[in-house]
């Protein structure tokens, strides 16, 4: 089995899992498939990411590296900016750079 039968394997489990006809039993099994997930994100991550550094580090471009990993080029320029949540949850560049307040001593 190939990479792209394997996704579709996935993707065709995932879809029966919301086919489930009783709420509960489909919810109840959801809620298993949503911890597995959670489990290896981090891991799954922290590979994309080694990945990323290791194609940058060899000169290859933000839009080559993001067609070589699956994802944007503005995923690929977030993970090596050190960014690990959403744009909505980020910090502005402003907000970076603010100096922090003095403290009275």
């Amino acid at each position: 089995m190939n990479h792209e039968e394997e996704v579709l394997w996935v993707s065709e489990a995932l879809d029966a899992v919301e086919r489930i006809p009783d709420t509960e039993e489909r919810v109840k099994t959801m809620s298993q498939v949503m911890a597995e997930q959670v489990r290896r994100n981090a891991d799954w991550a922290r590979q994309r990411r080694e990945l990323v550094y290791k194609l940058r580090g060899e000169g290859v471009s933000f839009r080559k590296i993001a067609e070589r990993v699956g994802t944007s080029p503005s995923t690929v320029q977030s993970i090596l900016s050190g960014f690990t949540d959403s744009g909505k949850h980020r910090t502005s560049a402003k907000e970076r750079n603010a100096q922090p307040p003095e403290t009275a001593e």
